[in-house]
């Protein structure tokens, strides 16, 4: 098969999660010299430039990004149907250019300015290892400690519970145990 169909079925029948990753668009140069990165995914709220196709040129914000449609709906963009009513035009992000970030989200405000986010843990402090100490031989030779328990606390014992074998029996120790609650 050729490297081009293949690569086209993977795109195409990739899981939405990997389709996700693949929704991200160039930043503006004010945006690359500010947070030193050249593209971020595509975010809903983002303002973003059309490059390329039939809308070239027009700014706008984006309302939606659909991984299973393979691109972003920008405010401002629909189309006509026949029998009335507007539907939005999706457009690839790769057609896209951002201009202006939604940063209400603060974890992808600090991925971009390359700060850890708060769910890594610090690294705990290193402790310098002792050096082994040696035991003599004389000591290594003699017998090890005996530990005697202590006989003044006496061992409980587990109750063993027999398995019911039919619901009869069942019947039966719930009636007896109805019987002694009235004697009672």
């Amino acid at each position: 098969m050729k490297p081009t169909i293949i690569r086209n079925r993977q795109i195409f029948t990739a899981a939405n999660h990997f389709r996700s990753k693949q929704l991200g668009a160039t930043l503006s140069k004010e945006l690359r010299e500010k947070y030193g990165r050249r593209s971020a995914r595509v975010v809903e709220g983002d303002s973003v430039r059309i490059m390329r196709g039939e809308f070239k040129g027009i700014d706008g914000k984006v309302t939606r990004v659909s991984p299973e449609k393979n691109g972003i709906a920008i405010e401002g963009i629909k189309r006509e149907k026949l029998k009335g009513g507007n539907v939005d035009i999706y457009i690839h992000s790769s057609n896209v250019m951002i201009t202006g970030l939604n940063l209400d989200d603060k974890w992808r405000q600090s991925r971009l300015e390359g700060q850890k986010t708060e769910v890594t843990k610090e690294k705990p402090a290193v402790i310098p290892k002792e050096k082994p100490t040696v035991i003599p031989k004389e000591k290594a030779k003699q017998k090890p400690l005996e530990i005697k328990k202590d006989d003044s606390k006496p061992e409980k014992k587990r109750k063993v519970t027999k398995a019911k074998s039919s619901s009869t029996d069942n019947k039966q120790t719930k009636r007896a145990k109805r019987a002694k609650k009235e004697t009672k």
